[in-house]
């Protein structure tokens, strides 16, 4: 297999509404990466809708699962496939826009100086559009909370917009990372840090959904507290 560059990883689960947008868009801003929608049985045809824009635009698999399996599962099936194909980076961002493809620019140029980069909303203060006050509050309470007990030098550990060196996941092992939802995206940054890589962060804005219905809650948010401690004792 020749040696390939980048791969975005988009977990679906009925992002239909939002699909063509996305993918333009990030073909717009990284007009060299490749796109891998990894779609968990989505009802509303997101996974023919992804086929039939990847017949458009090209360079865009599908990777269809049949259930919901959970973010952490998608991200580990799509870094299997990515590191397996030969890709050099690979990307992962949500498919609902609340990730905006502009900021793949900044994303992919900050290589240059690190292994792992991050999408962040927490280095210029708060930057986040349409959360109500009680998601925001779990979400910088549960950042500071990854923090302490991590010792990450990291603003945005729940950030699920990143690019990561395949030297990292190598590193780490795919089949390490067991966490699902928020404990997951936790979970990568964790073990990159522990080995020692160059982790960096880079500024955006995360805009709230546009179309469809979120897949967080509150009750996923707590279900974190526990994992990050099984990270730091050494159980995940």
């Amino acid at each position: 297999m020749p040696d390939r560059d980048v791969l975005v990883i988009l977990p679906t689960y009925n992002e239909r509404e939002n699909l063509d947008e996305l993918c333009e868009g990030i073909r717009a801003h990284a007009p060299g990466a490749d796109l891998l929608i990894v779609d968990d049985g989505s009802p509303d045809g997101t996974a023919t809708h992804a086929a039939a824009i990847g017949a458009r635009l090209g360079g865009v698999d599908v990777l269809q699962r049949g259930a919901r399996l959970g973010i952490g599962s998608a991200y580990r099936d799509g870094f299997r496939v990515g590191l397996e194909r030969g890709y050099r980076w690979l990307v992962t961002m949500d498919a609902d826009l609340s990730h905006e493809p502009r900021y793949l620019v900044p994303l992919l140029a900050a290589r240059a100086e690190a292994d792992y980069v991050i999408g962040s909303r927490y280095m210029r203060g708060v930057s986040v559009v349409n959360w109500s006050l009680e998601r925001l509050a779990l979400s910088v309470a549960g950042n500071a909370y990854a923090r302490r007990i991590t010792a990450m030098p990291v603003r945005d550990c729940t950030s699920g917009f990143q690019c990561i060196r395949r030297e990292v996941l190598e590193a780490v092992g795919v089949e390490r990372l067991r966490f699902n939802g928020y404990a997951f995206l936790i979970e990568c940054k964790y073990h990159a840090h522990r080995a020692g890589f160059r982790l960096h962060e880079i500024p955006i804005v995360f805009v709230e959904r546009r179309a469809g219905l979120s897949k967080n809650s509150v009750r996923t948010a707590f279900q974190t507290l526990w994992a990050v401690w099984a990270m730091r004792l050494g159980l995940g």
